[in-house]
């Protein structure tokens, strides 16, 4: 079972969609998100963490980047409970999990690549195969973070009130 709380079963997967998408177009959904764009810019090293809030290097995931720029204390914080994470950052469950998922299980840590095969070999094997190489983790928590900066610009609505027009 991922932190995220996702699963294999697909049963009432449509009606669960749709409590995502509502839980981000609404209006704590695109305030959060808001918040997320600007704590993100922010951020002095561009990389993200996946599997906890914050973990030992002190780096945080997308959620724990949004604690840390409302000044939430995450300590007592189960990253495994969707539920009590989505309580304390005032955002909807279903949008607690898809920002987890996004966070921890969209990026493969893995890439496929192509090795040509020097040496005798016989006519019928082939030059070229293909093997799984790992991703550098630097590298791929810094992919993560662009992932997830476009993923909160592409579910940001256009046109909706910035932080400073709702103050005003």
């Amino acid at each position: 079972m991922s932190r995220s709380g996702y699963s294999d079963d697909c049963e009432g997967l449509g009606l669960y969609r749709g409590r995502v998408a509502s839980a981000i177009r609404g209006k704590r959904g695109q305030q959060a998100l808001r918040e997320l764009a600007d704590a993100l810019d922010a951020m002095p090293e561009k990389v993200l963490a996946a599997d906890s809030l914050i973990n030992v290097d002190g780096e945080f995931c997308t959620l724990g980047v949004l604690g840390n720029a409302r000044g939430l204390n995450m300590t007592p914080l189960d990253p495994e409970d969707p539920d009590a994470v989505a309580k304390a950052f005032n955002i909807a469950p279903a949008m607690a999990r898809e920002i987890v998922y996004e966070n921890d299980e969209s990026l493969y840590p893995w890439d496929w690549v192509e090795v040509e095969v020097c040496g005798p070999l016989r006519r019928c094997d082939r030059r070229m195969i293909t093997v799984r190489v790992d991703i550098d983790p630097e590298l791929l928590a810094r992919a993560r973070w662009q992932h997830m900066r476009k993923w909160v610009t592409d579910n940001l609505r256009h046109g909706a009130p910035s932080k400073e027009n709702l103050n005003a």
